[in-house]
């Protein structure tokens, strides 16, 4: 019978040891860390560099064999538009589903891409997403409508567009787990709303830059709209009882860890 239980100072290393070398041996929180310290890392990240080596021989395909200059703003557009809704489908249905932690062999995935940077929001490493599931993503929402309006070029031009702007997105992202308060107060709103998704109710605000679809959906909160603190803000509802029956993600975290993410971060 699977235990559970957790030394919190030992989650961590076992559920967010960093695996990459060099800069990234050591763990970084995004709490601690100033504005420019996260632009160093950020470009020094396996997958943003990965991001963009893919966008510029996407660009370079096109070049090769380019769409009508019509077709090829509509397949950078429709990809622009598509993203945040493509983002707001996983984010909501496949990202804070309750059956991915069912199936030993989606289990560590669904770990890996959500559960761990909801345990500890500001920790760096698993605030990105993996390769291996984001750049099939970003494919499958963008090529199909840039072949469709542009033949190649434009499926090219809509690859190129969907993986730059995941850079974007990841970058807004990592700023929104800075600790500062942004002047711009339309900044300061999207990063409350944020942060409200982490700290309070993971049950809403699931846009990132873009909370049309929340709106839309009936998703869209401001904290104080919701006084009382959602109980599985920082678990998913991964508890203990479930776990219990589905082993899998506590086995390869370590356990079960309880308490505000500040608390279990590793001392470096």
């Amino acid at each position: 019978m699977l235990r559970i239980g957790i030394d919190e100072d030992n989650f961590a290393v076992k559920s967010l040891q960093p695996t990459q070398s060099g800069f990234w041996n050591r763990s970084h929180h995004l709490d601690r860390m100033t504005f420019k310290e996260l632009v160093v890392a950020y470009f020094q990240y396996p997958a943003i560099i990965a991001y963009l080596l893919l966008a510029v021989g996407a660009i370079a395909l096109y070049t090769w064999q380019p769409a009508p200059l019509v077709q090829t703003l509509a397949s950078v557009a429709i990809a622009v538009l598509v993203y945040p809704l493509a983002w707001y489908v996983l984010h909501r249905w496949v990202l804070h589903s309750q059956w991915m932690w069912k199936h030993r062999w989606l289990a560590g995935t669904w770990k890996r891409i959500h559960y761990d940077h909801h345990q500890d929001p500001n920790h760096l490493e698993v605030l990105f997403g993996a390769l291996h599931t984001t750049v099939p993503t970003i494919a499958a929402a963008t090529a199909p409508f840039g072949y469709a309006i542009g033949g190649f070029g434009g499926m090219m031009a809509a690859f190129a567009t969907g993986l730059l702007t995941t850079c974007f997105y990841e970058f807004c992202h990592c700023i929104q787990h800075l600790s500062y308060k942004p002047r711009n107060k339309f900044l300061a709103a999207m990063k409350a709303r944020h942060m409200a998704h982490h700290f309070h109710d993971e049950k809403g605000n699931f846009g990132i830059t873009n909370f049309l679809w929340d709106r839309l959906f009936g998703t869209f909160y401001e904290r104080q709209e919701r006084g009382r603190k959602s109980p599985t803000v920082f678990n998913l509802g991964y508890t203990s009882e479930v776990a219990a029956r589905y082993p899998w993600v506590a086995e390869l975290s370590g356990g079960i860890a309880t308490g505000h993410p500040r608390h279990r971060h590793q001392q470096d």
